[in-house]
């Protein structure tokens, strides 16, 4: 691997591997490995709900888990702020709610996400950690630990270990859709192969991304405020990717899901107030092709409006590409594998900007890596 001036962008690079280490902890050859699976029945909800407690990028994973769980596997998914979790009343559950509960942290020791943690089992609720920390203290108190192999992270910004969540979340996903029988053994090879292919994917179009984003950065550098859309699942990378350029690069950014632009936020479309959108489709799943001809028609309706709009859209999709001023291909991948290439883009967008901005990348003002007392 080549030499890198600033950890965020080694990081970012190390983003296959990450994944491929990841994936090795739940996957043996073309199946799940049978202890995971033991371990994960123990945390299952009777009535088949969940609850996602998580704080900035982890919480982001947290709104595609929820498609991912509700889509895959039928299960009735909510997403917390974690530090909003553990302030309410009864922990916003009726008496008649049980749900197990998940919490998100990379560092595992987040304050409002293990309040949030301690909360689930004070009222005795199953609960789940998916931390970047094996030893870390949500790991050790959790019911069930599913730990990822993102590597030590230096960057403050998020990146590897943003990525690596998804993909766990797609394991648990795959975990269970065959305990509850929504996957048969045909369809649970299907996904770990496609999920497998994401690691070599994203290799091996790392470069081209670099080179791009670095161009769009400087071309936009004068922008005040980026407005991020995506539909379904990629609404989440949309705020993935409006939160990783303001921490990065203190650039204004809000993620909408696509269709609320024209409910408000297109007031703020102007030369200096461009558009990403996340244009990408899945051929093969009508849900994603009925959202992606509504984005469409969306991108039809800006260019008429003059807006300037950055897109990610397949590799190839001219019709995409004739609608906005720059677009950024994205190989074709399942709907629901989509979001783990996607945010490698946004991630590098973000690194060039702060570039641009002369910040110290790696190191934000007023952030940290954990955040270690409750605000």
């Amino acid at each position: 691997m080549p030499k890198f001036a600033h950890e965020m962008l080694r990081e970012i690079y190390e983003q296959p591997e990450a994944l491929r280490r990841t994936l090795d902890l739940y996957l043996s050859g073309d199946g799940l490995v049978a202890e995971m699976a033991e371990r994960l029945a123990k945390w299952a909800s009777p009535t088949g709900e969940i609850l996602i407690a998580a704080s900035g990028s982890s919480r982001h994973s947290g709104l595609a888990a929820e498609i991912l769980l509700e889509d895959l596997c039928g299960l009735a998914v909510d997403v917390e702020y974690a530090s909003e979790y553990s302030c309410r009343g009864g922990n916003g559950q009726s008496e008649s709610r049980h749900p197990s509960v998940l919490v998100l942290s990379q560092s595992g020791e987040t304050s409002d996400t293990l309040a949030a943690l301690r909360e689930a089992v004070r009222h005795g609720q199953k609960t789940l950690a998916i931390t970047n920390a094996t030893g870390s203290t949500m790991a050790h108190e959790a019911v069930v630990s599913m730990p990822l192999a993102a590597g030590v992270e230096r960057a403050i910004p998020a990146t590897k270990s943003f990525t690596c969540q998804l993909a766990a979340l797609y394991l648990l996903a795959l975990y269970e859709g065959a305990r509850t029988g929504r996957m048969n053994a045909a369809e649970l090879d299907t996904h770990i192969s496609g999920l497998r292919a994401q690691c070599d994917g994203i290799a091996a179009q790392l470069d081209g991304w670099r080179e791009q984003m670095a161009a769009l950065a400087a071309k936009y550098k004068d922008a005040s405020t980026f407005l991020f859309l995506g539909r379904g699942i990629h609404y989440a990378i949309a705020r993935e990717g409006a939160l990783k350029l303001k921490e990065a690069s203190y650039v204004h950014a809000e993620g909408y899901p696509t269709g609320e632009l024209k409910h408000g936020p297109n007031a703020l479309v102007s030369d200096r107030v461009p558009l990403v959108v996340i244009a990408t489709v899945d051929r093969a799943l009508e849900s994603s092709v009925q959202r992606y001809e509504k984005t469409l028609q969306l991108l039809r309706e800006m260019k008429a409006q003059g807006a300037k709009v950055i897109a990610l859209a397949n590799t190839g999709d001219e019709e995409v590409a004739s609608l906005v001023s720059d677009c950024v291909w994205v190989d074709p991948a399942p709907e629901y594998l989509l979001p783990i290439s996607e945010v490698a883009p946004l991630q590098l967008f973000s690194y060039f900007m702060a570039i641009e901005h002369g910040v110290d990348v790696d190191r934000p003002r007023n952030l940290s890596k954990a955040v270690v007392e409750t605000v």
